[in-house]
C-alpha cells in the first residue's frame, strides 16, 4: 500500500463533470459536435449529432441516442426525478438503451411507431439467438451482410444478402450465425405490442428465462 496525497471527486452529478474539465474563456464545457454563440459557464457533451446553443448560461445539455437532458447547471442532480418519473410510467428509458449488447451480439432500434419497430441487428460468428416465438409480434428480417442460418417451423433455411424471410406472429424461429464474420441483419416488427418482454425463450444457449 502506498498513501497517496491528492485531490478527489467521484463525479457523481454532471456540475461536477463540468468542474473537472477544460474550458474555453468563457467557461464553456464541450464534448463532440458543439457550435455556440453568446453563452457561458454551459457543458454539453454530444455523441450523435449537432448540437447548437444561443444566448445561454450556466445550463447543461447531454444528448446521446437514446434522449436529451437539459439542465440547470446548479440542479443537475435533480436528473433522479426524471428517472423516478420514468419508473413511475413504465418506460423502458430507465433500464435499455436504444442500442443493447446481448451475449450473442447486440441490437439498435433505430425506428419505432405505434405498430412497428425497426433494429439493426448484429450476430458474433458461430452465435445464435434462443429458439423463441411472441404472442403479439410479426417479424421480417432482411440480410444485410453475411449469412443467416434461420429456424423457421419446421423449416431451417439459410439466407444470404439481400434475401430476406418473414416470420409470422407465434411461430417458434431462431436466427443463427454459421460464417467467420459478423451477420448483419434489419428487423422490421409489426404487431399490438412490441415490447422485449414479448420473448417466450423454448431454448437458449446463455441460459436465459
Amino acid at each position: 500500500m502506498v498513501p497517496l496525497n491528492t485531490g478527489w471527486s467521484d463525479l457523481g452529478a454532471w456540475d461536477a463533470v463540468w468542474k473537472a474539465l477544460p474550458k474555453d474563456i468563457d467557461g464553456n464545457a464541450h464534448i463532440g459536435d458543439v457550435l455556440t454563440t453568446a453563452s457561458k459557464n454551459t457543458l454539453v457533451h454530444a455523441t450523435s449529432r449537432l448540437v447548437s446553443l444561443v444566448g445561454v448560461e450556466d445550463v447543461i445539455v447531454i444528448e446521446t441516442p437514446d434522449a436529451v437532458l437539459v439542465a440547470d447547471k446548479s440542479r443537475s442532480q435533480d436528473v433522479k426525478h426524471i428517472v423516478n418519473a420514468l419508473r413511475a410510467e413504465k418506460r423502458e428509458e430507465h433500464v435499455l438503451h436504444r442500442k443493447v449488447h446481448r451475449p450473442w451480439g447486440w441490437y439498435d432500434s433505430v425506428d419505432q411507431g405505434g405498430r412497428f419497430k425497426v433494429k439493426r441487428i448484429q450476430v458474433k460468428p458461430k452465435a445464435s439467438l434462443s429458439l423463441q416465438k411472441h404472442h403479439h409480434r410479426a417479424e421480417h428480417w432482411v440480410v444485410v451482410r453475411g449469412i443467416a442460418e434461420v429456424i423457421s417451423g419446421e423449416q431451417k433455411i439459410t439466407l444470404s444478402e439481400n434475401q430476406s424471410i418473414f416470420i409470422p406472429l407465434g411461430q417458434v424461429h431462431r436466427l443463427a450465425n454459421p460464417g467467420v464474420i459478423p451477420l448483419e441483419i434489419i428487423e422490421v416488427q409489426t404487431g399490438s405490442y412490441l415490447g422485449e418482454d414479448d420473448i417466450v425463450r423454448i431454448q437458449d444457449q446463455y441460459q436465459r428465462d
